[in-house]
């Protein structure tokens, strides 16, 4: 039986975390790129998003996870009700999720889906792999917002994604598949600018997140831009 060890050390992330909205029952933040969403086994991974927010909303809980070099927008429950409502609304995939995101070089097409099964295996960890035989079933839309080359001569492309499932690394992995790797990623290629050593933040953003609230049953349409 293969064991996973995960060695990764989470550099010290100066950036604060922007509370956007809060009331009784749930709080909307914006994680900064660089910062885990929770506080891992080895004890210098405490830094987390959860570490900090129980500071000042004791007992409160994380709905969803944000990738380490993601940035955007989170939702936080500040008690187990608010948690089991919201994370049903998750579950049934009623909630929706778009994202920003730099690519490297241009895409052909407009707009498009990505329609790829997502598998996951030990040996591989922390990635996974697109495995038409054992993968779950993943899908993913994109839109492209602007096509542009920069000053060191790097074609890139900004598009919007719309995750349609909730697989781990998937935005991430199925760019790669479509051949473009998101810029900045360590894993599924895009890390570096060609020509350079220099290597950029995860060029991925939570953008938006549309979800009812759970106790005035109204609903909520969040958007946070892309700082890149």
């Amino acid at each position: 039986m293969s064991v996973i060890v995960d060695t990764f050390i989470a550099p010290p992330c100066d950036a604060q975390i922007e509370i956007l909205f809060q009331d009784d029952h749930l709080a909307l933040i914006n994680k900064p790129s660089g910062l885990l969403s929770l506080s891992g086994k080895n004890p210098q991974n405490l830094d987390s998003v959860h570490h900090r927010l129980v500071k000042i909303f004791p007992g409160c809980t994380l709905v969803h996870r944000l990738d380490f070099g993601t940035s955007g927008l989170m939702l936080v429950a500040l008690n187990k009700a608010i948690n089991a409502a919201i994370c049903r609304q998750f579950s049934q995939r009623s909630v929706k999720k778009a994202y920003s995101a730099l690519l490297c070089g241009h895409l052909d097409n407009n707009e498009g889906i990505i329609d790829a099964p997502i598998g996951s295996d030990p040996a591989l960890f922390p990635r996974v792999s697109i495995c038409d035989v054992t993968g779950k079933p993943a899908r993913s839309r994109y839109r492209v917002v602007e096509r542009f080359i920069q000053d060191n001569g790097l074609p890139l492309t900004r598009v919007e994604l719309t995750p349609e499932t909730g697989r781990t690394h998937q935005l991430r992995i199925h760019c790669q598949h479509l051949g473009h790797p998101i810029l900045g990623c360590d894993l599924y290629g895009g890390l570096t600018l060609p020509g350079t050593g220099h290597t950029p933040r995860l060029m991925l953003h939570a953008s938006g997140l549309d979800f009812v609230h759970p106790v005035s049953g109204e609903e909520v349409k969040a958007r946070s831009a892309a700082p890149f």
